[in-house]
């Protein structure tokens, strides 16, 4: 796939998966448009989904905020303070290694659960990106392991507790 369509699976698997589990959605009309993709409800809550899609085993989210002389930990920091919305859930939908046709892997985590991940990757000194797994070969982080939380994993579970948190639908 090239990245267009990349972001047009994602987002539809995304949206398929949110349906699947009872919810309703709403698509922003249009591929990368700012902020969020989708917007998810129970009925009671609203929940703005920024959908990430990859098939390389990672994303790519703070490395435009990392400046010379600025740590890791520094450029999380920034690109969680630009983040418009602390409540949008992000939904990672990873490509790598599924076969056509086959159903990619969702992972789901807020802007705070990022952050920290960032900042604890790479042995401790932090990281731009969040990588599904990766096993850091050499430099400072050399035989450590990055891994997401599997309590990402997109489940009925996850999206329930994510969307307590929500903002409370408005009155009919």
């Amino acid at each position: 796939m090239n990245a267009y369509q990349v972001g047009v699976a994602a987002e539809a698997y995304a949206a398929a998966q949110f349906a699947h589990a009872g919810y309703n959605v709403l698509v922003q009309y249009g591929a990368n448009q700012p902020q969020y993709d989708l917007v998810v409800s129970d009925g009671q809550r609203l929940r703005q989904v920024s959908v990430k899609g990859s098939q390389d085993g990672g994303w790519v989210l703070a490395a435009s905020h990392k400046k010379a002389g600025q740590s890791y930990h520094q450029a999380v920091d920034a690109w969680a303070a630009k983040q418009s919305d602390p409540n949008t859930i992000f939904c990672f939908v990873q490509f790598k290694d599924t076969p056509a046709l086959g159903l990619p892997r969702l992972y789901l985590a807020t802007v705070p659960e990022i952050s920290k991940y960032l900042k604890v990757s790479c042995g401790g000194h932090g990281y731009t990106s969040v990588r599904e797994r990766y096993t850091w070969k050499s430099g400072k982080a050399a035989g450590t392991t990055d891994t997401i939380p599997p309590a990402w994993g997109m489940s009925p579970a996850r999206i329930a507790a994510l969307m307590k948190r929500g903002r409370k639908a408005p009155v009919k």
